[in-house]
């Protein structure tokens, strides 16, 4: 199948952080001045600018929007979706589209990753829902069936669809998904964001090749997640 790289062209700041960072940085220096004119000594203004820039940095990283290209074919691969952490890899019933068991492979977000999702197969987007719900802790496995969600469904180009799923987490308030019913996808592309910590699930055929194990790294769209049977399409 010949070696696969994946580009990083340039980073640069989502657009779904403009107004959080905007309004961050308004109450951060507000903040910052009144603690300097309360206080006598500056040691109280010193520490609070510190502990600003620490969290205002963890903020700039959060809403990074790095533009990557994966070079090479990408027929029969499944891309990570999403910077993260492998929590579960595991064969389970999907009960919304699929009804029937499939392979679940679940990639936790933390705080301090990328929250960018990437589409992680090219095809056409069969189905599209979002539910609101709960907030439970997004490592916990109720929060795939109990939190606020969007599911995305993809067919690829010879007809094995797979599911997305976004999941919001305990401190997430938003989930943002881009594509619509009826839409061509390709990796490379943006699937949506998620603020403030989340997961993404994928259910893939049972007779799917994963090729990450629990605990590993990912990186969006470039880590292959699993490699899909090819159906021959005559």
């Amino acid at each position: 199948m010949g070696k696969r790289l994946r580009k990083l062209k340039k980073i640069r700041l989502h657009h779904e952080g403009k107004n959080t960072l905007f309004w961050s940085a308004v109450v951060l220096v507000v903040l910052n001045f009144a603690i300097l004119h309360i206080f006598d000594s500056r040691l109280p203004f010193d520490i609070c600018v510190v502990i600003s820039a620490v969290l205002y940095g963890i903020l700039l990283n959060f809403f990074q929007c790095p533009i990557r290209t994966f070079e090479g074919e990408t027929e029969g691969l499944v891309l990570a979706p999403a910077d993260g952490k492998v929590v579960v890899v595991e064969e389970t019933e999907e009960t919304e589209y699929f009804h029937d068991r499939r392979i679940m492979v679940s990639i936790f977000m933390s705080l301090f990753n990328v929250h960018a999702n990437w589409i992680p197969v090219d095809g056409t987007i069969k189905y599209v829902c979002h539910y609101d719900g709960n907030f439970h802790k997004a490592w916990l496995p109720k929060a795939s069936e109990e939190n606020e969600r969007c599911t995305i469904v993809i067919e690829t180009p010879d007809g094995t669809e797979i599911l997305a799923r976004q999941v919001a987490g305990a401190m997430a308030r938003r989930i943002v998904t881009y594509p619509t019913v009826g839409e061509d996808c390709y990796v490379d592309e943006h699937l949506g964001f998620i603020k403030f910590g989340s997961r993404v699930d994928l259910y893939l055929p049972l007779d799917t090749e994963v090729c990450v194990e629990l605990n590993q790294k990912t990186v969006g769209n470039e880590t292959i997640i699993a490699k899909l049977k090819i159906n021959d399409q005559a």
